[in-house]
């Protein structure tokens, strides 16, 4: 069946938001855009391997409206780029709403190989496995980097990880809960994304 309008629609916010329909009860008001300062590294999950560095960031806009003007721009821009790959996933695994992630496989070692599927997010006692995968680089699907050589694509995941709140990030044997602590960035810097915002004067109607 083609894609309707509107189904498209409903992907390229699931896109931009990443927001499961289970989770929308602990999503917030946005916070708005523009105004944040934080680095895409202070927010995204790292874990590493004796071969790789894997990161992990959520692409929800909750979490990227908080970084620097540019770093959102780009991350926001990137994920509506994608909308209709994603959407295609997304058709393809049955979903119609889903959580993205864009994941970087970073070589430490010439010659690595990596294992798209052993990346996994536990939050609120619930086990996910990525459902989809939309390769940003290119040879992705040789599962392979070189030494200092990055591979980069937006991980889709079923409805249900409430990124405002602790989740575990897993590569194979190795975990990380390090956005417990994140999230405690996160929230000090909405409040200040908040008062900066409020400071800016109002254009007259």
């Amino acid at each position: 069946m083609p894609f309707s309008r509107s189904w498209v629609e409903v992907l390229v916010v699931a896109a931009t938001a990443a927001v499961a329909r289970g989770a929308v009860a602990q999503q917030s008001e946005l916070p708005p855009a523009g105004f944040g300062t934080l680095r895409q590294d202070q927010v995204a999950v790292r874990l590493t391997t004796e071969k790789l560095v894997v990161r992990a960031l959520p692409l929800d806009e909750q979490v990227i409206r908080l970084l620097s003007p540019d770093a959102y721009r780009s991350l926001h821009e990137l994920a509506l780029s994608r909308a209709g790959d994603i959407a295609a996933a997304a058709r393809a695994a049955g979903q119609d709403s889903v959580v993205l992630f864009m994941v970087t496989f970073f070589g430490l070692l010439p010659d690595v190989r990596f294992n798209p599927d052993q990346l996994y997010v536990s939050s609120q006692n619930t086990f996910f496995r990525p459902i989809g995968v939309v390769p940003l680089t290119p040879r992705w699907s040789e599962y392979t980097v070189d030494q200092r050589q990055q591979a980069v694509a937006i991980y889709l995941f079923e409805p249900g990880i409430a990124v405002l709140r602790p989740f575990t990030l897993s590569y194979g044997d190795r975990s990380s809960d390090v956005w417990t602590g994140t999230l405690r960035l996160l929230d000090g810097e909405r409040t200040r994304v908040l008062s900066r915002a409020a400071q800016q004067p109002r254009l007259p109607r």
